[in-house]
């Protein structure tokens, strides 16, 4: 499916196509389908258009040129150890929402499918195992690692959905984001930014996944617009040469 459109003929999506002209920014999430992308005009407010694709190279045809994405997916895979954008991210956060920042797989345990080698493979590299969550991103990972050395025609960064709404609203959520209470409360902050983001999820996405790409898209302006702060300031460089720090 290339573009999801809500059971209840809600806003946020549209028939097949380009769905917005260029200028705006994209923020990205995975979802069941493959991946969610909230699409915000050049001034970074407003309606989010929201559209569902099998891949982030889709879903940027769809949205026609943008200058910035932001992608809730590590960007820059480290050759052992932790990264430090992991290790900043969580201590920003703190308290239990800093669990929501999985270390993030060395490169050689990514390139294992099975997941008993994988973490053998990041045991051997970073002197720690893999988690069954990490592991089970590991083909979105590749994926978006692959676009990126491919080329992409515009700045993509990575952002952190949880730290974006902490910075909108100064301080972690309590809620979680999948509870009507944190899918009310995640709504208000992106409305304390001037951006409405749809009553109903694209079918193959949740709404949790939309109210992410959302805050993706809002911290992927401030990149934009030089507001953003990184986590570390300066990014890290591993063998693959990619930057690596989450923006929010």
């Amino acid at each position: 499916m290339v573009l999801g459109e809500p059971s209840d003929g809600g806003a946020g999506a549209g028939p097949s196509g380009p769905v917005r002209p260029g200028g705006g920014v994209l923020g990205v999430d995975a979802c069941r389908a493959g991946w969610v992308g909230a699409f915000l005009g050049p001034e970074g407010r407003g309606a989010a258009t929201v559209v569902v694709a099998p891949t982030v190279a889709r879903l940027l045809q769809l949205g026609g040129a943008v200058p910035v994405v932001g992608v809730d997916i590590p960007i820059g895979l480290p050759d052992s150890g932790r990264r430090e954008a992991d290790v900043r991210t969580r201590r920003f956060l703190g308290g239990v929402k800093s669990s929501s920042v999985f270390t993030t797989p060395t490169r050689a345990a990514l390139q294992e499918a099975d997941y008993a080698v994988a973490n053998a493979r990041n045991r051997e590299r970073a002197g720690m195992g893999l988690s069954r969550q990490a592991h089970a991103l590991r083909e979105s990972i590749l994926e978006v690692d692959a676009w990126l050395r491919g080329g992409t025609g515009c700045r993509v960064v990575e952002v952190h959905p949880e730290a974006s709404f902490a910075m909108m609203t100064g301080a972690a959520l309590p809620t979680r984001k999948r509870t009507p209470e944190g899918q009310r409360e995640r709504r208000a902050a992106l409305a304390g930014h001037g951006i409405r983001a749809p009553s109903a999820a694209p079918r193959g996405a949740g709404l949790d996944d939309v109210l992410d790409a959302c805050a993706a898209a809002w911290s992927a302006h401030r990149v934009r617009t030089g507001l953003a702060r990184t986590f570390p300031d300066e990014p890290e460089v591993f063998a693959d040469g990619i930057p690596a720090a989450i923006h929010v």
